[in-house]
């Protein structure tokens, strides 16, 4: 692949999109515990508190590695790691009713297209404008 000017923009970019979901969704679980709670034991998950907590911690640590482009490859497979348990427990297309099989295919889909993008910044890095390439510049 060429380099390009604009490349170093487009991973910014990128960054920001990719975590965004992250973000919103740990911020919303600290909001909602109760109910983020309720709905993870409505399927099937013991010690559902504990693993909030924890599902919260990736979330937020791992999208905020990967937007400030600090540590992004260590958010990157926090939040795949996050993601594979996830994807399997809470969008199992293959075991619901038939009437809810086709959004769980879709979120089920995007999970494994967000994985995609993490196992990108996994293999690469944050790109050249992070905060790590700032860090790093300085010593």
């Amino acid at each position: 692949m060429q380099y390009t000017k604009a490349q170093p923009i487009v991973l910014v970019v990128a960054r920001v999109l990719l975590s965004a979901i992250f973000l919103m969704s740990g911020v919303g679980k600290i909001f909602d515990f109760s109910g983020a709670t309720a709905y993870m034991e409505a399927n099937g998950m013991p010690l559902a508190a504990l693993f909030l907590v924890g599902a919260i911690v990736f979330e937020i640590v791992g999208g905020l590695f990967i937007l400030l482009g600090y540590k992004a490859q260590i958010g990157a497979l926090m939040l795949v790691i996050f993601l594979i348990p996830t994807t399997l427990i809470f969008h199992n297309f293959w075991g619901v009713a038939e009437e809810m099989q086709q959004a769980e295919t879709i979120q089920f889909m995007k999970n494994l297209a967000i994985m995609g993008g993490l196992l990108m910044v996994l293999s690469f890095g944050p790109g050249s404008m992070s905060l790590e390439k700032k860090l790093t510049a300085r010593k």
